[in-house]
């Protein structure tokens, strides 16, 4: 397959849902290109489908603005710029901040030691030069707070706000990409372990400042390249 990683979906009845979860995600983890446009046939060749669960998918993605359609069916991930870089990561530090500080009073002891083991294994994925890989382990660690939150209607829209932060996910993954081959790495996890120890203490509010200060160190590596 091609590096966005898209497998053949096969099962009758999980057939759309199969091909929006993947796609989904790959916007996501920023797998496309920034303004990237791609066609329901090549998607539909991709997935081993006919048309018609590809072309539900991107109704599906451009709903929640992953994908912008054209008038003639072709789908493009969005461009990025620096306004909507801002914009994206003022609401995601609300939320995110907010659904950290809701999740800390109710971690129990199993469920901060996988917190501690995802930003290990998150590291040691940086240091090995698996960018892509380490971006997942990113996303999991992210959302197995935000899930502890105790809302519902929090992590849906935390992962919306992913969605559609996802061609900037591959503009950091390409400034990593690059600056491993330099030698350089960066100490990603560094607000990771500290939300850790913020986890064991209780501390919720430190916990969700933690939580905002990862998201603007990312902002602030992404504003040069946009």
């Amino acid at each position: 397959m091609t590096e966005t990683g898209l497998t053949k979906v096969s099962s009758r009845m999980t057939l759309q849902d199969g091909v929006y979860e993947q796609l989904r995600h790959a916007l996501m983890w920023g797998l496309f290109e920034p303004s990237q446009v791609t066609t329901i046939s090549s998607l539909a060749a991709e997935f081993g489908t006919s048309h018609m669960p590809v072309r539900e998918a991107l109704r599906r993605l451009a709903a929640e603005n992953g994908l912008e359609i054209a008038h003639n069916g072709s789908a493009r991930v969005p461009a990025v710029s620096r306004e909507r870089l801002d914009d994206l990561c003022l609401v995601r530090t609300t939320l995110e901040g907010l659904a950290t500080e809701l999740a800390t009073p109710r971690m129990s002891p199993d469920d901060i030691e996988r917190c501690r083991q995802l930003a290990i294994e998150h590291e040691a994925l940086g240091h090995t030069g698996k960018v892509h890989d380490m971006l997942r382990k990113n996303h999991e660690f992210h959302f197995a707070i935000y899930e502890l939150s105790g809302s519902e209607t929090l992590p849906q829209l935390i992962a919306t706000l992913w969605l559609r932060f996802g061609p900037y996910m591959r503009l950091l993954s390409d400034l990593v990409a690059r600056q491993l081959d330099q030698g350089i790495i960066h100490p990603y996890s560094t607000y990771h372990h500290e939300m850790i120890e913020a986890f064991r203490a209780g501390d919720g509010k430190r916990a969700g400042a933690l939580m905002v200060s990862d998201i603007e160190a990312t902002q602030k590596l992404l504003q040069g390249l946009c």
